[in-house]
């Protein structure tokens, strides 16, 4: 008896489509949930990866020829008012607003200074809303996804039981099959989830240091033009 429940076993197809090719309806759904959204994942991961070194590589180009030494005008000209790079684009927030708080006559516009800080913090905010969009969705993958393939192991057992209760039998070629499809599901939420927690915290502190070193560079850049508003 058991050697021909184990040759029943041996003949039955575990492979990854075949366990899925065996599933009931309701855990197909939660199998290709899991499987889109590591795939929005990794892409996700993977695009706001390449924004990030692409940010730090401006931001390195720009302190540069900030601090070159050149006319911050000339610079400003050479930039123009929407430069590519997100650090250039806060100093050229706080450029537009120094510009434009000269009168005709060449005196500033009283209260200046604080124009220009809110400027300036407007364009971290944006830069800093942009880097960190798509992060939400790999919080909420990282969240959700075990859960989600938790519900489709609980639903592939459940239908795992009904089959054992109609066909009366306890043999490992009734009971395996059901219980390997339902592991599955688990398996597919944890493949999921760990990358997407992973690289969360990874690339949330990636955005939290470039939007500090904005910020920084504000600090400095406003230093610097209230010197020039007390000379």
């Amino acid at each position: 008896m058991e050697t021909e429940t184990l040759a029943l076993a041996s003949e039955i197809d575990f492979s990854m489509w075949g366990l899925f090719a065996r599933a009931t309806l309701t855990v197909k759904f939660v199998m290709l949930l899991l499987i889109l959204a590591s795939f929005w994942a990794w892409a996700t991961i993977i695009q706001k990866w390449l924004a990030y070194r692409r940010a730090e590589a401006e931001a390195r180009q720009f302190e540069a020829a900030f601090w070159s030494g050149e006319p911050l005008d000339e610079l400003y000209r050479k930039l123009g008012p929407e430069p590519e790079g997100r650090a250039a684009s806060v100093f050229a927030a706080g450029m537009a607003e120094w510009q434009r708080s000269h009168r005709d006559d060449g005196a500033l516009i009283p209260g200046a200074q604080a124009r220009i800080d809110r400027s300036m913090n407007v364009a971290i905010q944006r830069e800093s809303e942009d880097l960190e969009k798509g992060l939400p969705f790999l919080a909420t993958v990282g969240s959700t996804a075990p859960f989600i393939g938790l519900f489709g192991t609980v639903w592939g057992i459940m239908n795992a039981f009904v089959e054992i209760a109609e066909q009366q039998n306890t043999n490992l070629a009734v009971v395996a099959p059901g219980i390997a499809e339902a592991l599955l599901a688990t398996g597919l939420g944890l493949l999921a989830a760990i990358p997407a927690v992973i690289f969360y915290n990874k690339l949330s502190t990636d955005a939290n240091r470039l939007v500090g070193g904005y910020e920084a560079f504000a600090d400095e850049f406003t230093t610097i033009l209230s010197r020039q508003l007390d000379s």
